[in-house]
């Protein structure tokens, strides 16, 4: 709520912006909905699931030390998402995880758009915060030139009797069992953009993993995938200046592989910035 000269007490409704329909963004949204209920949360991308990277990741939960990122921060971050996949594990929702992100999106009030949003200034004059999750649209939309793809490309097998997940290599090959097929991997391209879906790799996927469990020479293929991960030295989390047309942003995005290890910790933290700077524009509003 917030008092006018009047005394008069008027209902505040701040809106946020989310932008991008990846894990990050999703959990972003959601997290701010849920925590923030004043607020009106619009999430805008140009695709959704099942068109974006984090569509085909295996979503093993591991993560790699950041180099200029607190520990103790990081930590934090796992611990948040950790918790919250298992809590949705042990729960009646556990066979619609994939799901439940979006439903409890639009559950807690939040609106999604399909719109291409090609600078956060266009944004400025619809919401009092930006939230920029794009992962590796930040190249143009924060001009981040820290950013760089990585390309990963997998092969969905149908293999029902794997049940235990073997990775190796430092994670360069893996066989990981979901619900409806096994994924196997992988590449870690550098600075290769190609979507493409390219057959030699696929063949040295298959010869890897089947070195490493003889039994998927059995395994039917069912199709494959390709995906750019979105990498930083360190993950970009962080509030931006005010900026002088009073433009509030808050970035979340530079995840790499470990975008849905750790997209809930960095949407928690995300949405504590949201919450400040919105106290900031709005010193005596009810968040």
């Amino acid at each position: 709520m917030q008092v006018d000269s009047g005394k008069r007490i008027r209902e505040v409704k701040s809106k946020v912006a989310v932008v991008g329909g990846g894990v990050v963004g999703f959990s972003t949204a959601v997290c701010i909905a849920e925590t923030l209920p004043h607020c009106s949360v619009t999430l805008l991308a140009d695709k959704f699931s099942p068109e974006t990277t984090s569509d085909g990741a295996a979503g093993i939960l591991i993560v790699h030390p950041f180099p200029d990122i607190a520990l103790e921060r990081q930590r934090h971050w796992f611990r948040d998402s950790f918790e919250h996949l298992l809590a949705i594990a042990q729960s009646q929702d556990a066979a619609d995880a994939g799901v439940l992100l979006s439903s409890g999106f639009t559950k807690a009030g939040g609106k999604v758009q399909e719109k291409k949003v090609s600078s956060l200034e266009e944004l400025q004059a619809d919401y009092d915060v930006i939230v920029n999750c794009s992962g590796l649209g930040s190249e143009e939309l924060a001009g981040d030139a820290d950013l760089y793809p990585v390309r990963g490309q997998i092969v969905k097998v149908d293999a029902p009797w794997l049940q235990l997940f073997i990775r190796s290599d430092a994670g360069k090959s893996y066989i990981y069992p979901g619900s409806r097929y096994v994924t196997l991997g992988g590449t870690r391209q550098e600075g290769d953009r190609r979507l493409e879906f390219d057959p030699g790799d696929a063949e040295h996927i298959l010869e890897r993993c089947t070195r490493l469990e003889p039994s998927l020479c059995r395994a039917t293929v069912l199709g494959h995938w390709v995906g750019l991960r979105p990498y930083r030295k360190n993950p970009r989390v962080e509030m931006e200046a005010p900026q002088v047309d009073g433009r509030h942003v808050v970035h979340n995005y530079g995840h790499g592989s470990y975008g849905v290890a750790l997209a809930w910790g960095t949407a928690v933290e995300a949405c504590k910035m949201v919450r400040l700077c919105l106290e900031e524009r709005h010193p005596t509003a009810k968040l």
